[in-house]
């Protein structure tokens, strides 16, 4: 599939700014940027080159427009009903594609800042949820409304319970109804909240305070902390250990302990 729509405008969007900060926005505010097949397929490939880019340290993911992402697209959904097995296999094919982008977000090297603007609704609310950290519109909005539609919200489930308390989890999948910046920000859906015209300012002055750390222990970092939150306690720790012994072998452990004990900044080798 093409990384454009019918009318050949770009619906993924990939900024490459100073200091190894990548924007990546989705680009069909038209349609609230919702995740069409298509759109799917292109932040699978564009995160399979980020993965590989190593000028690339911190990405911020964005929606153009007033809207974040609406989730799935239903028109497109509503159209394959057509298909001769009543659009089973386009289902299942793309809520396949929906879990690699989200696996993948966890699995890229880089941390993942979610900028939320307007509302970010199912899919587009396990997009928030997934991402390593968020910033918020102080006017942003989330819900994961498909008990509404008759359509229960499985798949953004996943990375929700993962992001907030059960409980709270299961009120936003049960209830469907929209949760304000300042909630989702107690419920720990959203580390930050900015005014709507400092939204894009805020995430890339976090990105650019991640940016200068050394980027292999951010690698790292990110890697052992995902792999460990999965494991019961005593395996959580084997883990750990494995990724700090990893760690103090790198050259930057080296220096930024040199550079600490001797009281200068480091120099970052990122190796």
């Amino acid at each position: 599939m093409s990384k454009t729509d019918l009318q050949n405008a770009p619906i993924l969007l990939r900024e490459d700014r100073p200091g190894g900060i990548c924007v990546i926005t989705l680009n069909r505010p038209a349609q609230r940027n919702s995740l069409s097949r298509a759109l799917l397929q292109a932040l699978e490939e564009m995160l399979a080159d980020i993965a590989a880019d190593n000028t690339c340290r911190v990405v911020v993911l964005a929606g153009a427009g007033t809207v974040f992402c609406a989730g799935h697209d239903l028109r497109e959904i509503t159209a394959h009903r057509a298909d001769a097995d009543g659009g089973r296999g386009f289902y299942a094919d793309a809520m396949a594609a929906c879990a690699r982008v989200m696996q993948g977000i966890v699995a890229l090297p880089q941390p993942v800042i979610a900028a939320v603007q307007g509302v970010a609704t199912a899919a587009g609310c396990q997009l928030v949820a997934t991402c390593d950290l968020a910033v918020a519109a102080e006017d942003a909005r989330f819900c994961t409304p498909g008990v509404d539609i008759g359509l229960f919200c499985s798949t953004p489930a996943v990375a929700l319970a993962r992001a907030v308390p059960r409980k709270a989890a299961m009120e936003m999948l049960l209830l469907g109804e929209m949760v304000p910046a300042d909630e989702a920000q107690r419920l720990g859906l959203v580390n930050r909240l900015a005014p709507r015209e400092a939204l894009m300012e805020t995430a890339l002055d976090l990105a650019a305070r991640i940016a200068a750390h050394s980027a292999i222990t951010v690698r790292m970092g990110k890697r052992g902390f995902n792999r460990q939150i999965e494991l019961p306690l005593a395996e959580a720790y084997c883990e750990a250990a494995s990724v700090m012994t990893e760690n103090l072998m790198a050259r930057d452990a080296a220096e930024g302990i040199g550079a600490f004990l001797e009281k200068r900044h480091p120099q970052w080798e990122d190796r």
